[in-house]
């Protein structure tokens, strides 16, 4: 009988754990018997997260770490593999942004601010690539490997305002697919990297971009909404059937894609 799906016993090692988002995928692969492993600056919400997850029956530990610094990287590593002895996937969630990188409907593109476009880049491209060297040299060693990145829709198309944080996603994106050729081509068919794509989900990194304080939808949370087929923005848990799959050997013949979950949102023409 096959077990496509079953994820039990996988070591998922995902970086930005504590946020929304991946708060929300570091409980749902503990609750489907992975042992997940939490890369984060923040070590309060990441003990918090971790002792509801053991709280669960789940199997989780934290690292604090800063996914620029390969150094600490590799001594994260180094911590997961003496604690679980591999690692199966590692999820590229770190990520965010300044306002110094954006440009509002007052500012023009002469406003933006060079360090903190340099700050957003570094974070979102350099904090998928660093991690992504650092883990898929262990996974080179036991042949086999699954990397998934966090793209963004400000990827896939430039929307405005986000200047800095499109940019750097769409370079995670292109560089998604080279390495999944990089890897495949030169370790072997065991290895795969994809990216998972969201939409528009209100985060505590968005939440005063897309609402107002009363919790009604503010100008820009309007038009993306009305941009949007389905009309709302996406949950948390809406990520986690897409990522399941990548995550399982049901998409052990998917490499280099982009899988996009956003309500109809890039799909849109009016």
């Amino acid at each position: 009988m096959y077990e496509l799906f079953n994820i039990q016993g996988k070591v998922i090692v995902i970086t930005g754990g504590t946020g929304v988002l991946g708060a929300s995928m570091v409980e749902y692969l503990a609750a489907h018997g992975a042992k997940v492993a939490v890369l984060a600056r923040n070590k309060e919400k990441g003990d918090a997260l971790i002792e509801g997850v053991k709280s669960r029956g789940g199997d989780a530990l934290f690292l604090q770490t800063d996914v620029t610094d390969d150094a600490l990287l590799k001594q994260n590593a180094e911590e997961i593999i003496a604690e679980y002895g591999k690692i199966d996937v590692l999820i590229n969630g770190a990520g965010g942004n300044m306002p110094g990188a954006t440009i509002g409907p007052k500012n023009t593109i002469f406003d933006l601010k060079m360090d903190d476009f340099r700050k957003v880049v570094d974070l979102n491209l350099m904090g998928t690539v660093v991690p992504t060297v650092v883990f898929a040299e262990y996974m080179v060693k036991e042949k086999k490997g699954n990397i998934i990145n966090i793209s963004s829709a400000s990827a896939l198309r430039p929307l405005s305002r986000v200047a800095g944080y499109g940019s750097a996603k769409a370079a995670v994106t292109n560089f998604t697919k080279y390495m999944a050729g990089e890897l495949a081509m030169k370790f072997g068919e065991g290895f795969r990297v994809n990216a998972l794509c969201p939409g528009f989900f209100i985060t505590e990194q968005n939440r005063t971009l897309l609402t107002n304080p009363d919790g009604t939808y503010s100008d820009r949370g309007n038009t993306i909404i009305a941009h949007t087929p389905f009309r709302r923005f996406g949950i948390p848990e809406d990520l986690l059937g897409t990522l399941h799959y990548l995550v399982s050997d049901a998409s052990k013949f998917v490499t280099g894609t982009v899988a996009v979950v956003d309500g109809g949102f890039d799909a849109f023409s009016i």
